[in-house]
């Protein structure tokens, strides 16, 4: 059980993480080409080759954020499972709790700093 913190402020920095990244995932997200959207390429030539290197570069790169939102959204649901089931806080390597510290820079962290610090060693 996760001792000591409190869990309803953790919860609610959980929930507003989780909807900005929403947000910003909503934002990012493009079901047309840029074209459609914006009509910023209709201006000049056409097809240009500048341009289609351009939408596809904005187009990778909003993919990339699209996917690592993901990721982060994924983190943020099972600390909020965690939450709910009473494990929140608890290293899952050793058992011991994590620091609050940590958990307020990492709200979605499951591992205590030593833990994480031997995982990244080579």
């Amino acid at each position: 059980m996760s001792v000591g913190l409190d869990l309803d402020r953790f919860r609610s920095a959980l929930e507003t993480e989780r909807d900005r990244l929403l947000h910003a995932v909503q934002a990012v997200h493009h079901d047309g080409s840029l074209l459609e959207e914006t009509g910023d390429l209709a201006i000049g030539s056409g097809d240009h080759i500048a341009d289609s290197a351009s939408e596809t570069f904005l187009r990778e790169l909003d993919g990339g954020l699209e996917e690592n939102a993901g990721h982060l959204l994924g983190e943020i649901e099972a600390a909020l499972a965690r939450i709910e089931d009473g494990t929140y806080g608890l290293c899952s390597s050793c058992g011991r709790p994590i620091g609050e510290e940590r958990l307020e820079a990492v709200p979605y962290a499951t591992l205590c700093i030593e833990d994480k610090r031997a995982q990244e060693r080579p």
